[in-house]
């Protein structure tokens, strides 16, 4: 027994030596650390489950961009050529083909076919691929150590290629979609707003001035001689006169006429404004026994003086020597306790006569005309309505008065014009009310330049429903009767005034005298709107509702007083512009 025992001791030293030299001997060394892993391999699978993350998420990129794009990932796998051999190893699980530890190892292909079965107990085969396979059993403990060359395995935290997904960012090109901001060519559309001249309807209203001005329809009786009695038409109208074919004489307009010898001559019509221009208020720069008209008549004034007379300023150019003035025309301003108006024309012309060598030229320059303002309405509280006739008589002996209101602008009429001294027919009646019982009462009627009524300067027109007094055209009432074609007469009050225009300056220190024109007055270039206080009278046997206008003492104005009855209605009207012709 003791001999059995020894003989085995011997044996096994000997089997152990055996393997000693064969572990030393042999190049197959290696082999033993990379099965030794696969045991192991349980617990490291978690790491090669990070590399798998990197792997997967390349995947999810490519659906995004074109097929294009994933073929730059790929490149990362083929990284690794070597293993691709040994990974048919592990086909089934996805993870063990990334694991870069066996293709450190290439002589263990040749062993491969051994671990056909993947799981561990491929571990033990290792050991019968020694021809002593049946002593191994004894020996398997010590394989463990050689599982540390595992470490080196961890190389595959290379493959954390995140930095691939930036690739993804080539999406944005996409945005090109904004091109799609194509929608702003609809402003085009905009031009179809030039369809809102509608508007230019207003220039009909300069289709008032029937009367011919700046013509040559001048009557026989008026007619003064232009020129020598032998000069030609072609003559005529070199020197700014008309030709009947008879006769050259001055027509309706301001002429002038530069002499040689030096004179200015200066023909001024009457009608060569409307209203018509006072012919004895006209001056010049200067004051002097030659700047008086040198021939009147009851359509024209003749002025001629020489051209260093009546404040002619000279101007030397090179050869040219250029005489200056100025003629004005003034006018008359009645001043009341909060305004001043003018119904006269305001008229201003440059002459210039300019001498060059042995020719004579001749220069008018006119002032121009206001522009009109825009329209302006405002209804009142009580359903009262002002309006203003443009009817005409188109019949001879007709009333001019009455044929006035069978017609009315309207708004698109307004701004109304109308030339100083015109007639200015208005008209204010009820709206919405068939008693026949009541009776429209005007109390203060006035003008100011604002449709707000309370604005100045103001001129009264009526004062408790009788015209002003203290104007010198003073305002005229239109009676309304069965005659006037209106079904309640009794709802209308009508009155006419002539148009007038407010001027700046001082006020005056006797607001009842008017004052003649001078520096300090200066025509306003302004609108003018019309006001009236209105009530609903009920007539009785004391009261028939009726204004009397009987003058018991010296009238003062309504807008002095400043009384308003508290039960009237404010009515005001468009907008009324003067022009000047």
């Amino acid at each position: 027994m003791t001999m059995k025992l020894i003989y085995c001791c011997l044996l096994a030293v000997a089997f152990h030596g055996y393997l000693a030299v064969a572990q030393d001997g042999k190049p197959m060394s290696p082999q033993k650390p990379s099965y030794p892993p696969q045991p192991q391999n349980p617990m490291p699978p978690p790491p090669p489950q990070y590399p798998q993350k990197p792997a997967y998420p390349p995947p999810p990129q490519n659906p995004l961009p074109p097929p294009p794009p994933p073929p730059p990932q790929y490149p990362q796998k083929p990284a690794y050529p070597p293993p691709p051999p040994q990974n048919p190893m592990p086909p089934p699980p996805p993870p063990p083909p990334q694991y870069p530890q066996k293709p450190a190892y290439p002589p263990p292909p040749p062993q491969n076919p051994l671990p056909p079965p993947p799981p561990p107990p491929p571990q033990y085969p290792q050991k019968p691929a020694y021809p002593p396979p049946p002593q191994n059993p004894l020996p398997p403990p010590p394989p463990p150590p050689p599982q540390y060359p595992q470490k080196p395995a961890y190389p595959p935290p290379p493959q954390n290629p995140p930095p691939p997904p930036p690739p993804q960012y080539p999406q944005k090109p996409a945005y090109p979609p904004p091109p799609q901001n194509p929608m702003p060519p609809p402003p085009p559309q905009y031009p179809q707003k030039p369809s809102n001249p509608p508007q230019p309807q207003i220039p009909q209203v300069p289709m008032q001035p029937t009367v011919p001005f700046h013509t040559c329809d001048v009557p026989p009786q008026y007619k003064i001689q232009c020129g020598p009695a032998s000069i030609t038409a072609q003559g005529c109208q070199a020197i700014d006169c008309c030709y009947d074919g008879q006769m050259c004489y001055y027509g309706k307009f301001v002429t002038l006429q530069c002499t040689k010898d030096g004179q200015f001559i200066i023909v001024v019509a009457r009608d060569a404004t409307l209203p018509y221009i006072d012919l004895e208020s006209i001056s010049f720069l200067g004051q002097g026994p030659n700047c008086s008209p040198v021939g009147t008549t009851s359509a024209f004034a003749i002025y001629q003086f020489p051209v260093t007379d009546c404040g002619t300023v000279m101007t030397d150019q090179p050869g040219a020597i250029i005489y200056d003035n100025k003629m004005t025309s003034s006018y008359e301003v009645a001043v009341g306790p909060y305004g001043a108006i003018t119904r006269d024309s305001q008229y201003e012309l440059h002459v210039q006569c300019k001498y060059i060598g042995t020719a004579v030229e001749a220069l008018v320059i006119e002032v121009g005309v206001i522009p009109p303002p825009p329209p302006v309405a405002a209804p009142g509280i009580l359903r009262v309505e002002l309006r203003i006739g443009n009817g005409v008589c188109m019949v001879k002996g007709c009333d001019e008065d009455q044929e006035a209101y069978t017609s009315y602008y309207t708004d698109a009429d307004y701004p109304v014009t109308k030339v100083l001294r015109d007639p200015v027919y208005v008209e204010v009646h009820i709206l919405e009310r068939t008693d026949p019982n009541i009776v429209l009462t005007l109390g203060r009627c006035w003008a100011n330049t604002s449709p707000n009524p309370l604005v100045f300067p103001q001129w009264d027109l009526l004062i408790d429903g009788c015209p002003y007094h203290e104007d010198h055209y003073q305002t005229q009432l239109i009676p309304v009767g069965p005659s006037s074609g209106v079904l309640f007469p009794t709802h209308y009050r009508r009155f006419v005034f002539k148009m007038f225009t407010f001027v700046s300056g001082g006020v005056a220190s006797d607001f009842t005298k008017k004052a003649p024109s001078d520096a300090t007055w200066t025509p306003l270039q302004e609108n003018v709107y019309i006001h009236c206080e209105t009530a609903v009278c009920q007539p009785s046997f004391s009261n028939n509702c009726e204004p009397r206008c009987f003058r018991k003492k010296r009238e003062i104005s309504g807008s002095v007083k400043k009384q308003y009855r508290e039960e009237t209605t404010l009515i005001s009207s468009n907008k009324i512009i003067f022009t000047k012709l």
